[in-house]
């Protein structure tokens, strides 16, 4: 699973998808990209899983599927990266507390890599697809770094990010 070196975390082919082709696009997938997201929830403050379902909606469009944040929460679990533990409050059910573990820090950051370099293959790729909406192949360059007008599509071009 985890494996420590010099002071550095270092997960298993295991936990990684940087060998397998196209794995790096897969970690958007939304039953993929929950585990991050719960992940990096969990690193901001342990919590429980019906607060987590709520606190989950500005990340991650699982459109309130609790059992499914239930059923990855067990996962990451049974692979180590978080625990839980049981709390019994004055009032109400018992509930699981859920927290973060050093292999689930370390796999939290191997995920936050990977999709910065999907966020770049995005970006890459939308601002080329821009460019052709904006100049289709044919189309005469200006100096300016338009074109000459002629093929120029109304509306075309990027919205500032």
């Amino acid at each position: 699973m985890l494996q420590v070196t010099g002071g550095q975390y270092r997960l298993s082919k295991a936990f990684t998808t940087a060998d397998v082709p196209g794995a790096r696009m897969a970690v958007l997938e939304p039953r993929n990209f929950l585990q991050p997201c719960l992940l990096l929830l969990l690193r901001e403050q342990a919590d429980h899983g019906y607060e987590l379902v709520s606190r989950l909606g500005p990340l991650h469009d699982g459109e309130g599927d609790s059992g499914g944040v239930y059923r990855a929460l067990r996962g990451l679990e049974r692979r180590g990266l978080v625990r839980s533990q049981w709390s019994i409050p004055k009032a109400g059910p018992a509930r699981r507390t859920y927290r973060l573990t050093g292999e689930g820090e370390a796999f939290l950051d191997l995920q936050a890599a990977e999709l910065r370099q999907v966020d770049d293959a995005l970006h890459l790729f939308l601002d080329r697809y821009e460019r052709s909406t904006a100049c289709p192949p044919g189309a005469e360059e200006v100096p300016d770094g338009g074109h000459d007008g002629a093929h120029a599509r109304p509306g075309a071009g990027r919205a500032a990010r």
